[in-house]
């Protein structure tokens, strides 16, 4: 079967059935395949070029998650790429349980995930031609390599604050509660600074990090005065505080929320034309990216309405990062019409994974 059909757009709608049996067919014929699914091919005990037929027979997979914390990078990238694939880059996961595990991006998923969060950036009405602000984690995180992606795509400069959130999870995790908080304080203090020098249209942080911010009335008088728009990720938002922000804090700013993991290469957008007072719900861009909601203890697939815990599928020539039962907790969401899988909303953390406590951290 031709894998045309992996390099559309991701507005397109694929039949998502026909799409998996392509990327089966990239991922495990020894021409185009990566040498760690090859190899790992032979331990699975099916055929994923006959036995994997439709969106739910990617469940037959175990979850490999965790050997992407050793795996040479290398032996990640597909075959079918040639001698020299474009790589943006290899990025890791926050660490919160454990090592960090790691993901290797290449240009042609990274320009289609890309356009695709923006395209739904305009639709929420979000600026161009601006400047933004980014309080995120730079390398070895993937969001510092979006932000500026997105500004640049924008046409905007963007403006950094560098965080290290594996330094405070440590802090957190050590009891040193004050020396996290003053962390946290200096870089609210780093981008006040930036607030009240530079012309800010977008500001993109996590939600700890903008109910800091939020907490001194002059940089909230700054931001109603200059931003048009806030994206919130890498961490959870209940709706209660967005409908706050929303309301009383930012009235008049676009807020919007993403739900990402690098373990997925990307993110999702915030479901729009949501009211103020309803659940952030996300959308992911099926079926290159699928979600699952599912009882942790069965793995059945809970009811719509019901919480569970999110599984993640991440198809695309880029790479196969099947049946990954995440470290989140949502609400099964119907997804829009025709999509693959589910939608999640309420999405918040587990208390504990992989038999650590999971600490949010500020990121």
């Amino acid at each position: 079967m031709s894998e045309h059909i992996l390099d559309l757009p991701l507005d397109a709608r694929p039949d998502p059935d026909e799409f998996v049996r392509a990327a089966m067919e990239w991922h495990f014929n020894p021409e185009t395949g990566s040498a760690y699914w090859l190899r790992r091919a032979e331990t699975l005990g099916f055929d994923p070029r006959s036995d994997v037929k439709t969106v739910e027979d990617l469940a037959l997979f175990p979850n490999i998650i965790n050997e992407l914390r050793e795996v040479r990078v290398e032996d990640l990238i597909p075959r079918g790429y040639g001698p020299e694939p474009d790589v943006v880059g290899v990025y890791e996961s926050g660490g919160t349980t454990g090592a960090p595990k790691r993901v290797v991006i290449l240009r042609d998923w990274w320009t289609r995930i890309m356009a695709w969060m923006n395209a739904g950036m305009d639709a929420a009405g979000f600026p161009r031609n601006v400047d933004w602000l980014v309080v995120m984690p730079s390398g070895p995180h993937m969001a510092g390599k979006m932000s500026e992606q997105h500004a640049t795509d924008r046409g905007g400069i963007r403006f950094t604050v560098d965080m290290d959130p594996r330094w405070v999870k440590k802090l957190v995790a050590a009891g040193k509660a004050e020396e996290a908080e003053a962390y946290a304080e200096h870089l609210v203090e780093q981008a006040a600074f930036v607030l009240r020098t530079q012309d800010v249209g977008v500001i993109i942080t996590t939600p700890p990090l903008l109910e800091r911010i939020s907490r001194h009335d002059d940089l909230v008088d700054l931001i109603n005065e200059k931003v048009k728009g806030i994206v919130w990720g890498g961490a959870h938002m209940d709706a209660d505080t967005r409908y706050l922000y929303r309301t009383e804090v930012f009235p008049g700013i676009k807020l919007r929320g993403t739900y990402g993991s690098t373990m997925i290469l990307g993110g999702s957008n915030e479901r729009l034309d949501l009211a103020h007072d309803d659940a952030c719900v996300f959308d992911p861009p099926a079926p290159w990216v699928t979600f699952r909601v599912v009882d942790p203890d069965t793995g059945r697939t809970v009811d719509h309405g019901e919480r569970g815990q999110v599984v993640m599928n991440h198809v695309t020539k880029n790479m196969l990062l099947p049946n990954n039962l995440e470290r989140d907790l949502a609400t099964r969401v119907e997804p829009p019409a025709g999509q693959a899988g589910d939608s999640v909303a309420d999405v918040s953390p587990v208390a504990h994974f992989d038999d650590e406590a999971v600490i949010e951290g500020v990121y």
